[in-house]
């Protein structure tokens, strides 16, 4: 029997933005949510555990969208001269940022070719990511190899979670930091109206919707 129930896929979900999307997406009629986190024993994913749920269970056999949230600069986070820098701490950073996001791809691929709608692969990065005359790189490698699939990059912003305030307070950014909610419901606007034709492969900010160059 075919379903209206729209399946969203969460990386990093149990804290900052990761967290709020699940909140948000949760209070969605008709929305079945998929949260992945580094821990599920941590008091983070505990609390999501803790949230309410619907009667019952059933098998998922698709995915619509997924966010692939999950990112982090370090077991540490701190900036640190170039000569300091610990070259575990760069492959660390590399295989989460980098590595992470393409085996999750993969991973996830045969999920979003079940779906019925139009599936949608969102990245959340930085603009920092934004790199001139790499078109073959991220989202618009997912967006030109796979012709059923929008895909888009999307950069938050400096939110107003842990680690944006952390970064803040390293880069005196503080009067920069935006609220989680303005930042989300923009976010999830771009998912909405995204479509192959108008949105697929490009990188968007989600402060105020415009295209950021490759």
């Amino acid at each position: 029997m075919a379903t209206d129930s729209t399946v969203v896929f969460i990386t990093g979900a149990g804290r900052g933005i990761g967290k709020t999307l699940v909140q948000t997406y949760l209070l969605r009629p008709n929305h079945t949510i998929i949260g992945s986190v580094r821990d599920k024993t941590s008091p983070n994913a505990q609390e999501l555990q803790g949230l309410p749920t619907a009667a019952g269970t059933r098998l998922l056999l698709h995915v619509d969208v997924v966010i692939a949230n999950a990112g982090g600069s370090g077991s540490r986070g701190d900036v640190v001269p170039l000569e300091l820098v610990d070259a575990k701490a760069v492959t660390d950073c590399f295989t989460v940022n980098t590595l992470g996001p393409l085996l999750l791809f993969q991973a996830v691929r045969p999920l979003l070719q079940r779906s019925g709608k139009s599936p949608a692969w969102v990245a959340i990065t930085s603009a920092v990511g934004s790199v001139g005359n790499m078109e073959a790189f991220g989202a618009h490698a997912a967006h030109s190899g796979n012709k059923w699939l929008v895909a888009f990059v999307v950069h938050p912003g400096l939110v107003q979670t842990e680690s944006g305030n952390k970064a803040a307070g390293q880069w005196d950014w503080r009067k920069h930091r935006i609220l989680s909610s303005r930042v989300l419901m923009q976010f999830i606007h771009l998912i909405d109206s995204g479509s192959r034709e108008k949105s697929s492969g490009k990188f968007y900010n989600a402060v105020d919707g415009t295209e950021i160059p490759w």
